[in-house]
This record gives structure tokens, sequence and C-alpha cells, in this order.
């Protein structure tokens, strides 16, 4: 199974962000999701929207969070995979073109842009395929069947299944039929399939391990990188903090 930590970008500053993929490439991740912080968030919870309302207050912009990607390229530590999760709300308001030219070019392997109905993203797929660009699906509990097969025929790179119907946050717990929904997929598509939403301790991944290729946690680290602001703690104990729950995590998954 893969392990992939999801980040918000410009929380509490990019210099941050960047030096917390690069402590969580040290640990082993697979591969690191980045937040782009958007104004009306589609489906993240409170810990994850507070995160990109403070960044959004610092006036953070595109801009800035594609040059800290870019940064990372003459890191020593090599970085695993990068994939954006970004409304098309900004993509489209930078263009496109401009954008997709912009992500390849500092080192984005994929998007997920959770507000376009992954039913009507045939020519953005297509748009990314041509930059070697993975455009990554979401399908949820409550996606009926046909639909989910429509998703599929645009997706790549991995599939990534939504645990609960709801918004991103730690559970202790997931549903049952999660596993039925990861079953059906599997009979569909030759994509891995990568659980997120409600994923915040190594006990869920023995949950997840023979029907699931992977797991995203956000909030469980986004939460942590709080304290920073909140309590006045060191950046660098708090990122050394993130990544210990990082490498349990990756045992966890390796296990």
């Amino acid at each position: 199974m893969a392990f992939m930590p999801f980040v918000t970008a410009g929380d509490p500053d990019m210099a941050t962000t960047v030096a917390l993929i690069r402590e969580l490439a040290s640990r082993g991740v697979d591969l690191i999701e980045v937040g782009f912080p958007y104004s009306d968030p589609i489906a993240d919870g409170p810990v994850i929207q507070a995160s990109y309302q403070r960044a959004l207050e610092r006036h953070f912009t595109v801009d800035e969070l594609f040059a800290g990607i870019a940064s990372l390229q003459d890191s020593d530590t090599p970085i695993p995979p990068l994939v954006a999760m970004v409304s098309f709300a900004i993509v489209y308001r930078t263009g496109v073109e401009t954008f997709l030219d912009r992500a390849q070019e500092v080192g984005f392997s994929g998007l997920i842009v959770p507000d376009l109905p992954g039913d009507e993203a045939g020519e953005l797929a297509d748009q990314m395929r041509s930059r070697n660009l993975d455009l990554v699906q979401l399908i949820a509990p409550t996606t009926p069947p046909e639909r989910a097969e429509r998703i599929l025929a645009t997706c790549s790179g991995f599939v990534y299944c939504i645990s609960v119907s709801g918004t991103t946050g730690v559970r202790s717990g997931l549903p049952a039929e999660l596993r039925d929904q990861l079953t059906w997929l599997r009979t569909k598509t030759d994509l891995p399939l990568a659980v997120g939403f409600g994923i915040g301790k190594p006990e869920h991944v023995d949950i997840l391990r023979d029907t699931a290729d992977g797991v995203i946690v956000g909030s469980a680290i986004v939460r942590q990188l709080e304290a920073v602001l909140e309590d006045g703690n060191d950046v660098q104990s708090v990122l050394h903090s993130i990544g210990d729950f990082a490498a349990s995590m990756v045992t966890a998954v390796r296990g």
C-alpha cells in the first residue's frame, strides 16, 4: 500500500510548506497531495477550511505556491510525486493552458479538481494527458455505478475513493460498506484505489489492507501545524512531530 499525506500550501507560509514536504519525503511517503487554498472549499472539513483561510488572509498567491514547489527541484532528498488539490475556479481564472504548463514545469505529477464534475472532465483530461499530467478523479459512496464508470473513463494515476458521505476530517471508524464499494471498483478499473476522508491513524490501514492500494491523510497533519500559530510552538519541533506521524503511517501501510 501507498501512503499519501496532504498539506495546505502557504499555511503558515510557503517556506514552512516546503520544509514540511522535505520532511515528509525524508520519512518515505509515497506521494504528497498539495492543497491550493480556496475561499469556497468543496468537501473540506473545518480543519482544512481553517488552514485555507489562514493562508488567504496572508494574501497567499498561486505564483508563490508554484515558486515554492519549483524550489523543491534543488532538494537533496528525492521528492515523491506531488499531486495538486485545486479548484477548477483557480485553474480557469489562471487560464487552463497556462496553469497546466506551469504545474508541469514546477514538478506536479497530477491534479485533483474536486469542483469539476468527474464525468464532464474529458477535455481537461486530454489537455493534461498531453503534458504527462494525471487527472485523479473522486468517487464517493453516493456515486451511482453508471456515473462511476463514466468518471473512471477520464481518470488516470489513481482513483481517489471518498470513504464517507461528508467532509474531510479524522473519524473513529470507517463504514462497513466501503469495502463493498472498493471491491466493486476493482472490477471496473486497473488503476490503484486510494482512500481518503476520515483516515487519521495506523489502525485504519488494517481495515483497508486487502481492498485498497493506498491511504490519504490530511486533517490529522494540518491540525498539528495549527500548533505553530496557536501555541507558539517551534516550527522545527512541529515538523519533526509530523514526520514521526508520517513514519508511523508508512510503517503501517508497508506492514
